[in-house]
Order: C-alpha cells, then sequence, then structure tokens
C-alpha cells in the first residue's frame, strides 16, 4: 500500500537535462538525441565511463534472470561509443531517499525509487530534472496519472515502470463481467466488500463526482482540498445508502480469506493480495479488473483510486550525467520493462505493452483510467484522518441524509486545517 504521509520539503536548485543526450521509448531502448542541441557534448571517446547502478536485490538475482544485468549489458551493445563500466548495489525502492540522503554527491548516478520520495530526494538536491527526449519517452509511455505520479512543482522527475494503486478482486461464479462494471449492480447479485472507512479508499468516491486534492493534477498547494459543496455532500449521501445496503460489508480489515466463506464476493486491494485472492477462491474463480463506477444522479461516476509509481531516477550530482540521464531512459525504455515484466512479473506502466494477465491488465488499467496521483504536496497529511472519521460514521450510522451536509462540510474544514504536532 501506498506511503501515506509526506514531509514538507522545500524545493532545491534543479539541475535542467533537457540538453542531455537520452535514449528513445522504441522497443530497443536505443538510440540518442538532444533536448536542445543536435549533438551534447559527450565524453571523450577513450575515456571510461563509470557508473553506479542501485537496485532491489531481486533484480539482480540469478534465481529471478538478475534483469539489472541484463539490461545494462544491453545499453552497452547499443552504446558503442562509449567505454562504459557499471558498479551496482541493493537498494530497494523504499530504501533509496534514506540511501541517497546519507550523502547524495556518493550515491548512484541511477536509482529505482518510490514517487512519494520526490519532495525529499529535491531537498537534498539528489534528483535530476529530466528533459528534452527521455521527457518525450516518459509523456509518450505514459497515462496522465502515470505521468502526474513523477512530476512536481512543473518538473519530471523520474521514469515510470511500474505502478502502485488498488483495483478490484471478484468471485466469478457470483459477479459476470457486465456485473462488474457497476457497484450498483454487483449490490443486487452479491456481498460487496469495499473498505470504506479506510482514507486510502474512500475518497475514490468522492474524487469520482469532482472533489480535487490540490488542483485537478494533484499538484496545486493553494487549492487545497475541496471536499466541499453540493457534489461532495450529494456523495456523503449515496455513502450513507450505500453503507445501508444489507449486500454491502465495510471490508477495512478484512483478509482476502473471508472471500471462501462468502463473507464478500468481491475484494478493493493490490498485487500484494493476488496470491491469498487465488488461494481462498481457486485460480479459476477469479476475477480481476479496474474499480467499477456508481450511479449518482442516473449518471454512471469512475470510481478513482489513489496511485503512485515506482521509478528511475536520476542523481543530480553525477559526474556524467548525459549518459546516466540516457541509461535510466534505457531502464525505462519498453523492451526493459517488457524484460522486467518477463522475469519478474514487475507489472510495466508503458501504455504500448499489451499484456494477457489479467492482474496486470487491472492495474495497468487503474493508472489508465480509474485513478488519479496521490498528492506529493505535505498539507496531504491532513486529509487522512477526516476522511477515515466519516467512513467510520458512515459505517457506524451515525452520518445521516439530515446531517450529510453538516458532516461533509466539517470533514472538509478538517482537511483543511493544519493539525500541530
Amino acid at each position: 500500500m501506498a506511503s501515506k504521509k509526506f514531509l514538507a520539503a522545500g524545493l532545491s536548485a534543479l539541475l535542467s537535462l533537457s540538453m542531455l543526450a537520452a535514449c528513445s521509448g522504441g522497443s530497443s531502448g536505443g538510440g540518442t538525441s538532444g533536448g536542445g542541441s543536435d549533438k551534447p557534448a559527450e565524453p571523450a571517446k577513450d575515456e571510461t565511463i563509470t557508473l553506479t547502478v542501485w537496485a532491489p536485490s531481486e533484480d539482480q538475482s540469478e534465481e529471478t534472470g538478475n534483469w539489472l544485468n541484463k539490461e545494462l549489458e544491453a545499453f552497452k551493445a547499443a552504446h558503442p561509443e562509449w567505454k562504459l563500466e557499471f558498479k551496482t548495489g541493493v537498494s530497494s525502492e523504499g530504501d533509496t531517499l534514506k540511501n541517497i540522503q546519507t550523502d547524495p554527491e556518493a550515491a548512484a548516478d541511477v536509482f529505482m525509487y518510490a514517487n512519494d520520495q520526490i519532495p525529499d530526494m529535491l531537498a537534498a538536491n539528489a534528483l535530476a530534472r529530466l528533459g528534452g527526449a527521455t521527457l518525450e519517452q516518459v509523456q509518450k509511455q505514459c497515462s496522465q496519472t502515470t505521468l502526474n505520479t513523477v512530476s512536481y512543482n512543473g518538473g519530471v522527475y523520474g521514469v515510470p515502470f511500474t505502478g502502485n494503486t488498488w483495483f478490484m478482486y471478484y468471485d466469478k461464479r457470483v459477479f459476470s463481467e457486465d456485473d462488474v462494471k457497476s457497484i450498483d449492480t454487483m449490490l443486487e447479485k452479491g456481498k460487496v466488500g469495499f473498505p470504506l472507512s479506510n482514507s486510502w479508499y474512500i475518497a475514490s468516491f468522492y474524487v469520482a463526482n469532482g472533489c480535487t486534492l490540490f488542483g485537478e493534477n494533484g499538484d496545486d498547494a493553494a487549492a487545497g482540498i475541496d471536499f466541499s459543496g453540493d457534489k461532495a455532500v450529494a456523495v456523503t449521501n449515496y455513502l450513507v445508502d450505500l453503507a445501508a445496503n444489507p449486500n454491502f460489508v465495510d471490508a477495512n480489515g478484512l483478509t482476502p480469506s473471508t472471500l471462501a466463506d462468502g463473507t464478500i464476493n468481491c475484494l478493493f486491494s493490490g498485487t500484494w493480495d493476488y496470491n491469498a485472492v487465488v488461494e481462498a477462491l481457486g485460480e479459476e474463480n477469479v476475477g480481476i479488473c479496474a474499480a467499477p463506477s456508481y450511479t449518482l444522479d442516473g449518471e454512471a461516476k469512475q470510481l478513482k483510486a489513489f496511485a503512485g509509481s515506482k521509478a528511475i531516477g536520476v542523481n543530480a550530482n553525477s559526474k556524467n550525467p548525459e549518459v546516466a540521464v540516457a541509461l535510466a531512459a534505457f531502464l525505462g525504455s519498453t523492451q526493459a520493462q517488457q524484460d522486467h515484466y518477463d522475469l519478474r512479473n514487475i507489472i510495466p506502466t508503458d501504455e504500448g505493452l499489451k499484456v494477457d494477465d489479467a492482474l496486470a491488465k487491472a492495474q495497468m488499467d487503474a493508472m489508465s483510467f480509474a485513478s488519479i496521483v496521490q498528492p506529493l504536496q505535505a498539507e496531504m497529511g491532513q486529509y487522512w484522518s477526516p476522511a477515515e472519521n466519516m467512513g467510520k460514521e458512515l459505517v457506524a450510522k451515525t452520518v445521516t441524509h439530515e446531517n450529510a451536509a453538516e458532516k461533509t462540510e466539517a470533514m472538509n474544514d478538517g482537511m483543511n486545517t493544519a493539525t500541530v504536532n
């Protein structure tokens, strides 16, 4: 699950790489072009270029095909004009910020990281802003939501290679493929388990009806959180009825095992629960898809999950920035993402890749049309408790149609009020 809290961070000086070489997004990942000149300055032909690359241990294991070594060797072959050497280190995406903050200048040139680390990496002057052909590659490969996960204060700071969001598992013996397009239809057929009292999930209903967190793309701190007015009250009223429906179950805290005994017939979760869902239902009975819509005032509203990503970044202190950017683009290229999927089942973000696997398709669909970026603003910390409280009150049925407007405005006020720690 995505990290919920982000620390405040000042924007450090940014390294613009729009003039640097970068790999194209083609199937080979090869080829270079400059963002602002026909041919950027390159290292001397006989000079050995040494880059340090960090990646999780699983990407460097022979048991899983050593994805990193495969790509580094392919990058060498694609760039005979450079005399390349690589030093590799182990760092999980979640640990990269901690590892790089120790000494940014001595850290890896290229690394893999979780997108919620961007503000703190910038504060440490440890993350380069992308431009030129690399930026064009990211824009071409990614959905707008995925692009937004690596965008901050007007810049793009990484090449996404996999997403982090939630979608829906369901029992195919209870719901058909048509049923799961609408949560209202599902409520007529079986038990719908949704974690309404979990603040990572409840926002999906409000955002579907035009509520926003820091503007349309989550990058406007001054806009604050807008869960107010008629648009939000209408959602609260819908949720009052949802919570009262005998076929609704607040699934917060329920494990996938409850699918087996019929406590719930669907589960909203992510890739981390796949094996447990299969164990509960049997693989032949598992359906997987992006979150459904719900009907509000006669209109279908697509639920929108929070989304993040894992990405490949470049150290702003790299001594060989043009080569480092080219490598980052290569590691996030279409072919490298395909290799990642083939070797480790890392679900790609590249929308040009077509996958047959239902799990991968569900996550890719979610990132494409059924999610919004989880904002990187420091003030996002003010969202979680009021949203959770609203969910708990809905489940407890202390929110009613009579007080829905009052409760909704109180939630919105709480989300926009700074808390004192």
